[in-house]
């Protein structure tokens, strides 16, 4: 490995380390502020909760079909170079997004954080490790060092996400 292999290796983790660090931090905040309010007995909330529940299960849905896993099986097709799925990929992320986007006005704004983190992280790791390959070589040589990273994660982006998102949810529901 060169130099620069490393570079990329050590960053993608430090930025690993950094997202996992900020997402706990935002689910410890959002337990002690959420714990202080209490919604009143009769108001609007009883329609609005229905279609809170929604959003927060579309997101969680968002956030699991952009996992590495997910996506990769899920865009993959025979003879792909690395930058063919590079950009499908990222396409599909994007456009993904954009279809749940409109779910942050029903979630708080710290499950939307860590959706958006996910989402910018999962097309960052993409990006760097698409650079370090030659653009015509095939999908597989993407997918496996993509796998590989996530995999190294004893916490992958994805489940702190999916956590965060849940205990939101739960939060709802009491």
């Amino acid at each position: 490995m060169t130099s620069q292999d490393w570079l990329f290796i050590i960053l993608g983790a430090g930025a690993v380390v950094l997202v996992i660090w900020t997402l706990k931090d935002s689910l410890k905040k959002t337990d002690k502020t959420d714990a202080a309010a209490t919604p009143p007995a009769a108001d609007p909330r009883n329609v609005v909760l229905p279609l809170q529940l929604q959003a927060y299960e579309r997101i969680v849905l968002f956030v699991e079909r952009i996992s590495p896993q997910n996506l990769i099986s899920r865009v993959n097709q025979p003879g792909f170079t690395v930058l063919d799925m590079q950009l499908s990929m990222v396409s599909s992320i994007k456009s993904e997004y954009d279809h749940n986007v409109s779910q942050q006005i029903y979630v708080s704004q710290q499950a939307w954080e860590a959706v958006k983190t996910v989402k910018e992280q999962t097309i960052s790791i993409v990006n760097q490790i698409a650079l370090k390959l030659p653009p015509d070589a095939p999908s597989i040589e993407l997918n496996k060092q993509i796998l590989e990273l996530f995999m190294q994660q004893r916490e992958s982006p994805v489940d702190i996400a999916a956590e965060i998102i849940n205990a939101e949810a739960k939060k709802l529901m009491k």
